[in-house]
């Protein structure tokens, strides 16, 4: 059974805070079943956004684990901004959610994929 995505994110902003990072829900999308999208900010000014990994991703041994991968990186907040209209058009419903990592890097709090 998977998750809602409200709770989803709810989970990961509990673990990313409690590893002493920070994240913050810059938009909510739909509650049930919204695709999420993580900005992942470092401390040089450099942006990685993570999507939702293509479908052919998934693993059948774990059918609802959520898995990303990078779509963006870039040190121009600008592109990055452009690149989450276009998802926004494409899809209204969207999450984005901003990330600090503390203590753990971002890939051991999500599954990160390589498309």
């Amino acid at each position: 059974m998977r998750v809602t995505t409200d709770f989803w994110v709810s989970a990961l902003l509990r673990r990313v805070f409690s590893d002493g990072g920070f994240g913050a829900v810059l938009s909510r999308g739909a509650t049930e079943a919204g695709a999420v999208f993580i900005l992942c900010r470092d401390r040089l000014g450099n942006v990685d956004l993570y999507g939702p990994a293509p479908q052919t991703s998934y693993d059948s041994a774990k059918p609802d684990e959520r898995q990303f991968s990078l779509v963006e990186s870039s040190d121009d907040a600008e592109l990055i901004d452009k690149r989450l209209d276009r998802e926004r058009r494409f899809d209204p419903d969207i999450w984005v959610v901003e990330v600090e990592a503390g203590s753990r890097p971002l890939r051991d709090l999500v599954a990160l994929t390589t498309p």
